[in-house]
């Protein structure tokens, strides 16, 4: 290799006085054999040589522009080192290919949970239906006890559930004794007796809520109103049906109607529901159980307006049919708005595959004026 190539012009950063000789490179690059002269390298000093070999003549290369050589030397220095040339360009290292995973398992497949203890729900719902038809058609007295007890245990289910989840302390005992009165009274005196009833049970709670400090009065009272009319007084109006003179074939036509509105609803939006109905307050209802609902108490209506019923027509349980749909859906949509408000599931745990009282209760007491009422304007008050 000549002398040429070992040094650099003085564009190229050239340091030193000419006049103390040729320009020395620094590094083992000068010990390179013919091979090494196949391209002329710029000499690139030591990063770490002192002042004394700068002012010995040696070359002297810095900046940015010669970084990429500098690193060439350095790499020739460890090939040099292992007994190897250095060629230029390092051909980048082969790059192992990856192996394909193994395919994931497929998931398998979820069966559809009904979401309740099926047998549960259905022995303690066939035990109650026994309790309900024996005591309606043997002796009616005995079925408007069977009224006051749900009612009783309804007001202490939602008073308990409003006590421990928002610290409401609507008043028990004044809401129990008015509300056994209102089914009491509406059996014996009609629509006027429930309405005088509920506005006694709403004094009394206003007055019995006086015992307590004044904090939070205004607040229990309201709700203590509130359970009055929500429970006892709406579960009146199946002592109204049942004072009638067909009343127990009434009352059993409202009882059959409300729950082959809530099978068919539960059914057919379990087995083919996709669109929900009110998400944000029950997320388990579709609108295509509610179309079930709608058809099946329909046809329930029919057969036992035209059966059941004096001066019943088919027609009649059409259009009774479709009111009790709507209101057993407003209904429990409606609780489930107040369980909702509360944090819970379910308003108590009396009746396993069920909830509580109330958790029955819900789609009842909605639909039980919605019958009356639809009841007289059919066929009389009887």
């Amino acid at each position: 290799m000549n002398d040429s190539s070992w040094g650099a012009p003085p564009s190229a950063g050239y340091r030193g006085p000419t006049d103390r000789g040729p320009a020395r490179p620094a590094g083992p690059v000068h010990d390179m054999g013919d091979a090494a002269q196949t391209r002329p390298m710029p000499i690139v000093p030591d990063a770490g040589g002192d002042q004394d070999d700068r002012e010995k003549g040696a070359a002297y290369l810095g900046g940015p522009l010669f970084r990429d050589e500098q690193f060439r030397e350095e790499r020739f220095r460890d090939d040099q080192f292992r007994g190897e040339q250095f060629h230029g360009e390092q051909e980048p290292a082969a790059v192992p290919e990856p192996v394909p995973a193994a395919p994931e398992p497929a998931a398998a497949p979820v069966k559809k949970s009904a979401g309740r203890d099926l047998r549960a729900a259905i022995g303690v719902g066939l035990g109650l239906g026994g309790i309900i038809i024996a005591s309606l058609f043997i002796y009616k007295p005995v079925f408007l006890g069977v009224i006051a007890v749900a009612v009783v245990v309804g007001l202490w289910e939602l008073t308990s559930r409003l006590s421990e989840k928002k610290a409401i302390k609507a008043p028990l005992v004044p809401l129990a004794v008015g509300g056994a009165a209102m089914v009491v009274a509406g059996y014996l005196d009609g629509p006027e007796g429930a309405w005088v009833a509920m506005a006694f049970t709403a004094l009394a709670v206003l007055v019995w809520r006086m015992t307590e400090p004044p904090e939070d009065y205004l607040r229990d009272v309201t709700a203590g109103i509130f359970a009055a009319f929500y429970v006892p007084f709406l579960a009146t109006f199946v002592a109204l049906m049942l004072a009638a003179g067909d009343g127990a074939w009434r009352v059993l036509t409202f009882l059959v109607l409300t729950v082959v509105s809530d099978t068919g609803a539960y059914a057919v939006g379990w087995k083919f529901g996709k669109n929900k109905l009110a998400p944000r307050i029950s997320p388990g209802k579709t609108r295509e159980g509610l179309v079930g609902a709608v058809a099946f108490a329909m046809v329930a209506g029919a057969l036992c307006m035209q059966y059941l019923i004096d001066d019943g027509t088919w027609w009649h349980g059409l259009l009774l049919g479709c009111a009790v749909a709507a209101s057993a859906t407003l209904g429990d949509l409606g609780e489930s708005m107040i369980k909702r408000d509360l944090g819970i599931k379910d308003m108590g745990t009396l009746l396993p595959g069920h909830g509580g009282i109330m958790d029955r209760l819900d789609s009842l007491l909605p639909t039980a004026p919605v019958v009356w009422l639809l009841m007289v304007i059919f066929v009389g008050s009887g």
